[in-house]
């Protein structure tokens, strides 16, 4: 049995540096044990149709950023994949009626390949990525995730990578203590999360303590929702790591059974 996880990933350091999320992820992946395969919607993917990588793999590994030391573009994840499990989660989604649509060539992007090497560093089990649809409201998302309701019953890891406070606008480049509103708003999700306010939360962004101020585009925040969607609702949601980089960046983590 495994859960659904939403990941917070930061920078692309993270991969190569030992910051506290990261650190956080290498104990975790241990403490997980080792599931079938991973399915992994990355904020770094947006497309039209929601979009399932069907390939046997190994992945490429995609370096979809810029001004970054060398070590950091000398790191690969060529993880296999699954088009077995690309298809059943494709069926699983079409039953709900959610357009699906496939794609053989992609590598892993950052979003996907620097969480999972923190992780399963050994890149050995089979990953299906898929994009997200942040044009979507957020009802969306979460209706995205209850289609794959269940698959943790399989061994199958659900992630949704990405982060609930990504403003490069408000980042404070010099780092130092978190920003109040920042941590205001990651509470405010936490706690309608945890008392299911399915109502508010879909109205995260005129309800919400600083909404628009943390959330200023939503293909970072959607994969969250998808995970929590994910997730069996009679159960409550777990924080299992939280910590801020640059004043406002969150790499809050949760997991939902």
């Amino acid at each position: 049995m495994m859960p659904a996880l939403f990941i917070g990933h930061g920078s692309p350091m993270m991969a190569i540096e030992d910051n506290d999320c990261g650190r956080f992820l290498s104990s975790y992946g241990a403490k997980l044990g080792r599931p079938k395969a991973i399915v992994i919607f990355t904020a770094h993917w947006e497309t039209d149709v929601l979009t399932i990588s069907s390939t046997e793999g190994p992945y490429d590994t995609i370096y979809d950023f810029g001004g970054f030391p060398r070590e950091l573009f000398e790191k690969t994840y060529p993880a296999p994949g699954s088009a077995a499990l690309a298809e059943d989660i494709g069926r699983r989604l079409s039953e709900q009626g959610i357009p699906v649509q496939y794609d053989h060539k992609r590598g892993l992007d950052h979003g996907s390949w620097v969480v999972l090497s923190r992780l399963f560093p050994e890149a050995d089990i089979p990953v299906v990525q898929v994009s997200v649809q942040p044009f979507h409201p957020a009802e969306y998302q979460y209706r995205v995730g209850e289609a794959l309701r269940g698959i943790g019953e399989e061994d199958v890891l659900l992630i949704g990578s990405g982060a609930t406070v990504h403003n490069f606008q408000q980042m404070r480049w010099g780092g130092g203590e978190p920003e109040q509103w920042a941590i205001d708003f990651d509470d405010w999700l936490v706690d309608h999360m945890t008392k299911r306010d399915l109502e508010a939360l879909f109205h995260y962004d005129t309800q919400a303590p600083n909404g628009r101020l943390a959330v200023p585009r939503p293909e970072h925040f959607v994969p969250l929702y998808i995970a929590y969607g994910s997730g069996d609702p009679q159960r409550k949601p777990e924080i299992i790591h939280r910590s801020y980089e640059m004043g406002s960046l969150s790499y809050l983590c949760i997991k939902f059974e």
